[in-house]
C-alpha cells in the first residue's frame, strides 16, 4: 500500500518530519499543560500579504497550472498568469463600482471558481471580504450585511438574488451582481478605465495588520459574531501549514499535489485551504456539493491527491460501501473487513510508533484478501490516487480513521474555529495518532486551563469580534490568549485530544458530568444514524433523541424488500430497526463509563437540516433548537 511505504520511507527522512519542535510545560503533577511551537514560515519580505500570491506566482511561474476549472464536463487548466489576469480585471471592476481601501464586499455564493477570483479581487482592490452562506436565510443575510456594513453584495444564483433582495429592501440595499448571470464579466467590463497601476497602488498599501475578511460564526446559540481576521492572520494560517506539510508529502510521495475543494467558502477551514494550495501553487479543483451523491462523481473525475473534509464525509462514504454490500448479499463480509481494517491498522501504526507489534501473517494476508474486496473500491470512490485527507470540524471516530489507513488513506486530523483562522493543530505529517487532533499549528501555542478549558495563542489569533468589545473581551484576555470553549487534555507529546464543548457538558441529578460530544460523534458514524443529541442535565440517566439518515432508511426497506415508500413512522417503530440503532447506542457507550453510558433513546421522524433550523450552515447542532423542537419526546424518554 503507498501510504504504508511511505511511512516506511519517512523513518529515513526525520530531517523533514523532525522540523518542528514541540516545547511542552507540565504543572507540579507532571501533566502537560502547554504545548507551542516555532514557526516555520514567516512573513514575506517588504511587507506582502495574501492579496500578492496571484501575483507573485504570475511573476515567477506564469505557465503553472495553478487551478483547474469545470467547464463543459471537463477540468480545464487555468495557469499563474491567466488567474492574476482575471483578479485584476475584477478588482478593477470593483474600484470602478466604488470600492474604497477598507470597503466590505459580501459574498455569498457556493465553491466555486469565481470565488476565488472574486475573494483576491476584493483584497487586490483593498478591500474586505464578508462570506454568506448560500443557504442562509433572508434574517441572516439581513444581519450580516447590515452589522458588517457592505456596501457591495455579489450573489450566485437568482434565488439567492431574490432573497438578499428580500431582505433587503431599497433604497438602502447594497449594489447587487449575480454569477450566474455573468458577475464577473461585467465587473471586468465595468473596470476597462481603470488602470493597473490603480490596483497595484492599492495591493502595496496592504499590511499584515490590515482586515482581510469579517468572517461570521456559525450562530449555534445566537446571532453570529464577525470574527476579524487580518491577512497576518490568514498568511500565518496558510503559510505555516504549507510548509509543515508539503515538503513532506512532496519528498515521500512523489506525487504532484492536487485537490478537489467542496467545503464551503463562506467557512474559514475552505477558505484557507485555498489560500494555501494557491500559495504553494498546489492544484486546485472547486465543487459546489458536499453530498456524496453529488461529490462522489467529482472525485473520480479531479482525481485529487488529497483532500480536506468533515467527519460527514468519511462516514457517508463508509457508509455507503456497505451499502453496497449489503446489496449483494455481502454485508457480513464488509462488517468482518471493517474489523480486520480497524485491527490492521491498530498494529500496523503501534509498529510504526515503536508502542507494539505490528500485523501477524494470519492479520496481513486477511488485509490483503479485503484490499481486493473492498479497500480498492473506497480508494476509487476517492478518485483512485487519493493517501492523505484532512478532517475538521467535528472529531473523527478512531476505527473510523483506522478503517481509511487500513484502505490505504491516512487521515490526519486538526482542530480549530473560526477565531483561529480554522486549524490551530493538526496531525504532524508521518506521525499520525488516531483519536487526537494533533500538536500546536507552527507557531502556535496550547495551554489547558485549570477547568479543562483549551486556550490558544499564536499569529493565527483574532484581533477580535466586529462591533462587539463586549463578547471580543469575554473570550481574549490580555496577553493574547483565546478561550475556545471547548474542552482538552494534551498527551506527554504535546498531542491535544477533545473532549467536549464546555457550555455543553451535561451534569445528571446524580452529579455525574458527561460530555455528549463523544456519545453524539461515535452514534453518528454509525448507520442507520442519521443525526443526534444527547441528552440528561439534571436528569436522573443519559438519554438520546435520535433520527434516521434518509440513504440508511431506503436502503435498508430495499434490502428488506419492503415498499420504498414505507412511512417513516412504521420505520422507525420496527424493532428490527430498532435493534440496528441500538447496536450504535451500544458501540457509543463503550467510549464511556456506565455513569455516562445512554441508558435510553427514541427514534424521530424527521431530520436536523438547516432549513428547519436545526443545523448551521457548518452541519453544527443547534442544540436549544433541537431541545425545543423535541421538548415532548425528550419528557418522554424520562416517564413524563
Amino acid at each position: 500500500m503507498g501510504v504504508r511505504k511511505d511511512l516506511k520511507r519517512a523513518r529515513k527522512r526525520s530531517d523533514l518530519a523532525d522540523r518542528v519542535q514541540i516545547d511542552l510545560v507540565r504543572d507540579e503533577r507532571g501533566v502537560v499543560r502547554e504545548a507551542r511551537t516555532a514557526p516555520l514560515a514567516t512573513p514575506p519580505e517588504g511587507g506582502g500579504t495574501p492579496a500578492d500570491i496571484p501575483f507573485l506566482n504570475a511573476a515567477e511561474a506564469p505557465d503553472t497550472v495553478v487551478l483547474r476549472r469545470k467547464e463543459a464536463g471537463e477540468w480545464k487548466p487555468v495557469t499563474a498568469a491567466a488567474f492574476a489576469r482575471e483578479v485584476t480585471a475584477a478588482a478593477k471592476g470593483l474600484i470602478a463600482a466604488g470600492l474604497e481601501p477598507g470597503g466590505r464586499v459580501a459574498l455569498m455564493s457556493r465553491t466555486r471558481y469565481e470565488w476565488e477570483v472574486l475573494d483576491f479581487a476584493i483584497w487586490a482592490a483593498g478591500g474586505q471580504t464578508v462570506p454568506i452562506y448560500a443557504t442562509s436565510s433572508p434574517g441572516q443575510i439581513e444581519w450580516i450585511v447590515r452589522d458588517s456594513g457592505a456596501r457591495l453584495l455579489i450573489v450566485e444564483t437568482p434565488e439567492n438574488q431574490a432573497a438578499a433582495e428580500a431582505a433587503l429592501p431599497a433604497p438602502d440595499r447594497p449594489r447587487i451582481w449575480q454569477l450566474d448571470a455573468g458577475a464577473v464579466l461585467e465587473l471586468a467590463t465595468q473596470g476597462r478605465e481603470v488602470s493597473d497601476e490603480e490596483v497595484t497602488k492599492r495591493r502595496a498599501a496592504l499590511t499584515s495588520d490590515t482586515i482581510a475578511t469579517v468572517c461570521y460564526t456559525s450562530g449555534t446559540t445566537g446571532r453570529p459574531k464577525g470574527c476579524v481576521l487580518t491577512h497576518g492572520n490568514l498568511y500565518a494560517e496558510a503559510a505555516n501549514t504549507v510548509e509543515l506539510l508539503h515538503p513532506i508529502f512532496k519528498a515521500i510521495t512523489g506525487q504532484t499535489a492536487s485537490t478537489l475543494l467542496f467545503l464551503p467558502l463562506a467557512h474559514i477551514l475552505g477558505r484557507t485551504i485555498q489560500v494555501a494550495c494557491l500559495l504553494a501553487r498546489i492544484e486546485l479543483g472547486h465543487c459546489a456539493s458536499i453530498k456524496p451523491d453529488e461529490l462522489r462523481p467529482e472525485l473520480r473525475s479531479f482525481r485529487p491527491t488529497f483532500v480536506v473534509g468533515v467527519p460527514y464525509l468519511f462516514e457517508k462514504i463508509h457508509d455507503t460501501g456497505r451499502a453496497t454490500a449489503e446489496k449483494i448479499g455481502r454485508g457480513s463480509s464488509f462488517d468482518r473487513a471493517d474489523r480486520i481494517a480497524v485491527n490492521f491498522g491498530e498494529r500496523h501504526l503501534a509498529k510504526f510508533l515503536e508502542t507494539g507489534q505490528g500485523p501477524g501473517a494470519g492479520l496481513k494476508l486477511a488485509a490483503g484478501l479485503y484490499d481486493l474486496l473492498v479497500y480498492r473500491r473506497v480508494r476509487k470512490e476517492l478518485g483512485g490516487r487519493l493517501r492523505y485527507a484532512i478532517s475538521g470540524g467535528s472529531p473523527l471516530d478512531r476505527n473510523l480513521n483506522l478503517f481509511f489507513y487500513a484502505s490505504g488513506i491516512v487521515v490526519y486530523e486538526g482542530y480549530g474555529l473560526t477565531e483561529t483562522t480554522a486549524a490551530a493543530t493538526i496531525t504532524p505529517p508521518l506521525r499520525p495518532r488516531p483519536g487526537t487532533v494533533g500538536t500546536p499549528v507552527p507557531g502556535t501555542a496550547v495551554r489547558i486551563a485549570d477547568d479543562g478549558e483549551v486556550l490558544v495563542k499564536g499569529g493565527i489569533v483574532f484581533g477580535g469580534y466586529w462591533n462587539n468589545d463586549a463578547a471580543s473581551g469575554e473570550v481574549l484576555d490580555a496577553d493574547g490568549w483565546f478561550a475556545t470553549g471547548d474542552l482538552g487534555a494534551l498527551d506527554d507529546e504535546g498531542y491535544l485530544t477533545i473532549t467536549g464543548r464546555k457550555k455543553d457538558i451535561l451534569v445528571t441529578s446524580g452529579g455525574k458530568n458527561v460530555s455528549p460530544a463523544v456519545l453524539e460523534d461515535r452514534l453518528r458514524s454509525r448507520s442507520p444514524v442519521g443525526q443526534c443529541i444527547v441528552v440528561g442535565d439534571n436528569r436522573s440517566y443519559v438519554a438520546a433523541v435520535i433520527t434516521l439518515e434518509p440513504e440508511s432508511v431506503a436502503h435498508w426497506l430495499s434490502v428488506r424488500k419492503m415498499p420504498a415508500d414505507t412511512p417513516l413512522s412504521e420505520v422507525i417503530a420496527d424493532p428490527r430497526i430498532v435493534a440496528d440503532v441500538q447496536r450504535a447506542v451500544d458501540y457509543a457507550n463503550e467510549a464511556v463509563s456506565r455513569a455516562e453510558s445512554i441508558r435510553k433513546f427514541t427514534l424521530v421522524e424527521g431530520e436536523f437540516t438547516e432549513d428547519n433550523g436545526l443545523l448551521t450552515p457548518s452541519l453544527k447542532i443547534k442544540r436549544p433548537a433541537v431541545m425545543a423542537a423535541y421538548e415532548r419526546e425528550i419528557e418522554e424518554l424520562y416517564g413524563a
